[in-house]
């Protein structure tokens, strides 16, 4: 459905917005330095393994964080925490500026802060994004997002790789660290602008948790958060290494960022624009089959025409499976028994299988190290890369033509107050 149509049925309002806004100003702040921070702390410690066990810490910290910010969110204002999640950011970048060369020898503290900080933001983000959006226009929403993230893809790791090259490559990353504190920093300041929102009720998060034995859909979901975990933990931080390694150092790998991200933005613009909800399934389908093949492309000898060909087909998979995966994940959790009161707690679940299968595949990533030569490496990637696909399996016996408004018997969906940006 286009902008404009959402716009005059009054699916587009000024919360909406200014999430989008907060989300984009996070995504071009990480696309210029989570990338080089996994690169700047190898450079120190120059073991893979060292890198896999501060991504392992990044991924434990996670849920501990849903949960205590679960807990607080419903004490305090969900945009408290989002401010809290930045606040944390914005005191790793400190840590490692701070640090400086000696960051590789507190991997794991800084590891378990960036953790701390995701499960802060993520929380708070999620909640609200639950809260501002509708069936209606959840794809839209997601696909925006989706286009916002692609484009910081696209200019933050190519800016970065530029400004490091230019310059002493110490100070190179502490330029480019900087910015990215600046632009959390304008995050707050946009948070101010959102309409306060508290959640009401006990915090309980085994009643979620119970919910799978009703809710066949939950269950569903659930276990496809879990696969998609399992690729998520590895992917994120071994390409990263291969590119910089195969390319030409931080310029190099700043190009890949840009050539796959400009492909994701065609991709959510056109996923975005173009999606139908009776098409939301096969999206899913091809989109993780694609993920699925990819890593295959990984046995050949690893150069960087090689890993720019598997980073261009991840960027068409992406839009195709994550725009109308989360649309589906809000809408479940939207029809899950007391989804009004017990939102932050199917978030918060959600969250623990999703880190679940983060965890397991980085453990499996480091005992696949512990007896195989690193140069065997991509021969575990495509049983990792099955996870994706594997969602499509979870969700495809859900029907999507119930998802919308329903009836007081078949539980309550949250619906936008339309009147709630007026009433700051």
């Amino acid at each position: 459905m286009r902008y404009k149509q959402l716009k005059q049925e009054g699916h587009i309002t000024r919360s909406l917005i200014l999430l989008l806004v907060i989300g984009g100003l996070f995504a071009m702040s990480t696309a210029l330095s989570n990338t080089f921070v996994n690169i700047y702390l190898w450079r120190q410690s120059g073991e893979i393994m060292d890198i896999a066990f501060y991504n392992l810490s990044i991924v434990v910290a996670q849920p501990v964080a849903f949960v205590l910010s679960g807990k607080l969110a419903k004490i305090v204002d969900r945009v408290v925490i989002i401010r809290i999640g930045i606040v944390i950011f914005s005191m790793f970048y400190v840590s490692v500026l701070a640090l400086g060369t000696h960051s590789a020898d507190f991997l794991l503290l800084l590891g378990f802060l960036l953790g701390t900080g995701l499960g802060f933001y993520w929380l708070a983000f999620n909640v609200l994004t639950f809260e501002v959006t509708e069936p209606e226009n959840r794809d839209f929403f997601n696909g925006f997002l989706g286009i916002l993230t692609s484009l910081s893809g696209m200019l933050g790791p190519f800016s970065a790789g530029w400004i490091i090259t230019r310059m002493d490559k110490s100070h190179g990353y502490q330029t480019i660290f900087s910015i990215s504190l600046l632009l959390f920093l304008c995050g707050v300041v946009i948070s101010f602008f959102l309409t306060r929102r508290k959640a009401e009720g006990r915090y309980d998060l085994a009643a979620a948790f119970s919910v799978r034995k009703e809710n066949k859909d939950w269950k569903r979901l659930l276990s496809a958060h879990f696969f998609q975990g399992l690729r998520e933990g590895t992917f994120v931080f071994i390409i990263v290494i291969w590119v910089f390694l195969s390319g030409d150092g931080e310029l190099g790998l700043g190009f890949f960022g840009f050539a796959q991200s400009a492909v994701s933005f065609a991709g959510y613009y056109i996923v975005s624009r173009f999606l139908r909800r009776e098409w939301r399934m096969k999206g899913i389908f091809y989109g993780g089959m694609i993920l699925f093949l990819s890593p295959f492309l990984l046995l050949t000898p690893l150069s960087f025409p090689v890993l720019l060909g598997y980073g261009m087909l991840v960027s068409i998979a992406y839009p195709l499976l994550l725009v109308p995966y989360v649309s589906v994940t809000y809408d479940i959790i939207g029809r899950c028994r007391d989804a009004g009161e017990k939102r932050v707690e199917y978030i918060v679940v959600r969250e623990f299988f999703l880190n679940g299968g983060r965890i397991t595949s980085i453990v499996i990533f480091l005992l696949f190290l512990s007896v195989m030569p690193e140069g065997r490496l991509p021969l575990l990637l495509p049983l990792l890369g099955s996870g994706h696909f594997l969602i499509y399996f979870c969700l495809k016996k859900i029907s999507l033509n119930h998802f919308g408004k329903c009836n007081a018997a078949e539980g309550p969906v949250l619906e936008l107050d339309e009147n709630a940006d007026n009433n700051k």
